[in-house]
């Protein structure tokens, strides 16, 4: 009888972790970056290969910057209200193109509307990797010292921006 009990607890705490896994919402995966630097990088613009972008461009200002490719399809379905935000004005929206090719890039953002301030290219991916870029979309909102205060995994609804973001760009843009 002893010789069963462990294991029928050690697999009650397992069925335990699952429900417990199962009930969570995998766009709110907790990163370590919140509350943290933003990552430094510096860039090639996609509209202007010669010139370059650092994050230290955007000091002094609230912004989002939004991992995005043309090969990506959820981005697709987040770029309309992308496009709908930038027309607002609210706040600088920079684009970080992932893993993608210049030229396909720029059509696609020709085709579909450029929401962004400006794009830079991470062709290899390692600026992703250093703001733990799960997949894309994925949009940072960044404060004016450069401190990243929320991750918004997979693309924005418009539930997520007019109820999470915008209200917390309001709120840094008074400190």
């Amino acid at each position: 009888m002893n010789k069963f009990i462990i294991p029928l607890a050690i697999f009650m705490a397992l069925v335990g972790f699952l429900f417990v896994g199962l009930g969570l919402n995998p766009r709110e995966v907790p990163s370590p970056f919140i509350g943290r630097p933003a990552p430094a990088f510096e860039l090639a613009r996609l509209d202007a290969p010669g010139e370059r972008f650092a994050h230290t461009d955007m000091a002094g200002k609230v912004w989002l910057l939004n991992v995005w490719a043309s090969w990506c399809v959820a981005c697709r379905q987040e770029h309309p209200l992308l496009v709908e935000l930038a027309e607002r004005k609210t706040l600088p929206l920079v684009g970080l193109n992932y893993k993608d090719e210049p030229a396909d890039a720029r059509r696609w953002l020709e085709q579909f509307g450029d929401p962004y301030q400006l794009s830079v290219m991470d062709r290899d991916g390692r600026v992703g990797i250093d703001y733990g870029v799960y997949g894309v979309p994925e949009t940072f909102v960044i404060d004016r010292k450069g401190v990243i205060r929320y991750k918004h995994i997979g693309p924005i609804t418009p539930e997520t921006l007019e109820k999470k973001i915008l209200p917390l760009v309001r709120e840094l843009e008074k400190s």
